[in-house]
């Protein structure tokens, strides 16, 4: 049994140093410092145990979408060294516990931004674009990016950090540049607001 968990910890630490590796080479091609780069590691739905050998292997922050889960996971690891990202869409019901998380993702309204927004800290957010213009997806359409933008810019409790999207899913990644492409695109137009 003892040999099982090294394994396993080891399998953790080989795949973290891998990523790691894989970004830092895709940084320096496309012109950028690595160091830029941030690793979120989806552990939604992973084990606490899991958690705490990937932090051992050098993981600093976990990605979460299930907000019982994450108070779960938090109650026991805390935030010393670590930073936790709520990754999935947090319902308006649940906005009141953005306090757990150090950054949220895929807020898409304003009213979902004015509810984070109200605890004592400034909470940093991504605004969710949808793209690709599937009515499957959450993310304000790309034509009422700019109002949101100028909207939740006067929010005392939240901080615009950039952009979101979810491409379709597609095994081949190449499909999903042009989606991405026109974030930036999007990003670099409204930069400023």
């Amino acid at each position: 049994m003892v040999k099982s968990l090294f394994i396993r910890a080891s399998l953790i630490s080989e795949n973290l140093a891998s990523v790691k590796r894989r970004i830092k080479a895709a940084a320096q091609k496309s012109g950028r410092d690595p160091d830029s780069v941030e690793l979120v590691v989806v552990s939604k739905g992973v084990p606490l145990a899991k958690l705490i050998e990937a932090k051992s292997a050098g993981a600093v922050i976990f990605g979460e979408s299930r907000v019982q889960e994450a108070a779960d996971k938090i109650a026991v690891m805390g935030h010393v060294g670590i930073r936790w990202h709520m990754i999935g869409r947090l319902q308006k019901n649940k906005a009141k516990h953005a306090g757990l998380f150090d950054f949220i993702h895929s807020v898409d309204s304003l009213p979902l931004a004015g509810l984070i927004g109200t605890g004592d800290a400034v909470r940093p957010i991504l605004i969710q674009v949808n793209i690709s213009g599937e009515t499957a997806k959450s993310g304000v359409p790309p034509n009422k990016l700019e109002s949101l933008l100028v909207a939740v810019s006067k929010l005392t409790g939240v901080r615009v950090e950039g952009l979101m999207t979810i491409p379709p899913y597609d095994p081949d990644p190449e499909k999903s540049r042009k989606h991405y492409a026109s974030l930036r695109g999007l990003r670099d137009r409204l930069t400023g607001i």
